[in-house]
């Protein structure tokens, strides 16, 4: 990447996290669209009179402005790009989920557009009042795939005989899915694979499996390390919320 600095004009992206810098200034993680993940400090943005108003919200199409050199970038004009409901109170950690696995797997200044779009879908889905659990695993499965992480859901993977609809297998970490008997407590049925395959969960046993599957590939790849908003969702989940 060049070290002058280069303008880029009302581009398409999200913010995915801020944090305050200095007395008036924030420090942005955004998504954009054709530049991939990015860090731009928006100086002026806090205080009384903040310079770009309240358009800086997580989960809302922007049109961002900005000069990006070799690290970090300016962020020099920001407006709403649409018009769009909040997401409702329920979805809110689902967004805040999906937030913080971008941040933990993509790499910045890695354009990957199918990335940007899975995201607004996926907004899109919590919007509408999706099934929280089937958006997420969709999106995870997509993201894992797009940044080269995604396990074959049609094979197994010391044989590469095909996965049978009324088998069972487990995920080994650096292999994939191997076959597996149903009492084990890491089994997931042949039918659940191939319908997260398909991308068509609904809801019991398929829905499970899928989460165990993808939490497992997830784990090997951010090794081992919990994500913040897993453990706050653990925790509501206890007094009767939704996992992610």
């Amino acid at each position: 990447m060049s070290a002058h600095p280069r303008r880029v004009l009302l581009a398409p992206g999200y913010i995915l996290h801020h944090r305050p810098y200095r007395d008036t200034s924030r420090i942005l993680e955004v998504l954009v669209r054709d530049h991939g993940r990015l860090t731009l400090f928006a100086r002026g943005a806090r205080g009384p009179k903040p310079r770009f108003g309240g358009v800086l919200q997580p989960f809302d199409l922007l049109l961002l402005s900005f000069q990006v050199g070799r690290e970090a970038g300016q962020l020099t004009g920001a407006e709403s790009a649409e018009s769009a409901a909040a997401l409702p109170a329920g979805s809110l950690m689902a967004g805040f989920y999906l937030n913080e696995l971008l941040l933990k797997l993509t790499t910045r200044h890695d354009p990957i557009p199918e990335i940007f779009e899975d995201y607004r879908r996926a907004l899109s889905g919590l919007r509408a009042g999706g099934r929280i659990e089937a958006v997420l695993r969709v999106f995870e499965k997509r993201l894992l795939e797009a940044v080269g992480y995604g396990v074959d859901l049609t094979s197994e993977a010391r044989t590469g005989k095909a996965i049978e609809a009324e088998g069972f297998y487990r995920f080994v970490a650096s292999e994939g899915l191997v076959p597996a008997v149903e009492l084990d407590a890491d089994a997931v049925a042949g039918t659940s694979i191939l319908a997260l395959a398909r991308e068509e969960l609904g809801e019991g046993r398929a829905l499970e499996d899928a989460r165990k599957v993808l939490k497992a590939v997830l784990t090997e790849r951010l090794e081992g390390k919990e994500l913040t908003t897993r453990r706050v969702a653990r925790a509501v989940a206890s007094r009767g919320g939704s996992r992610t």
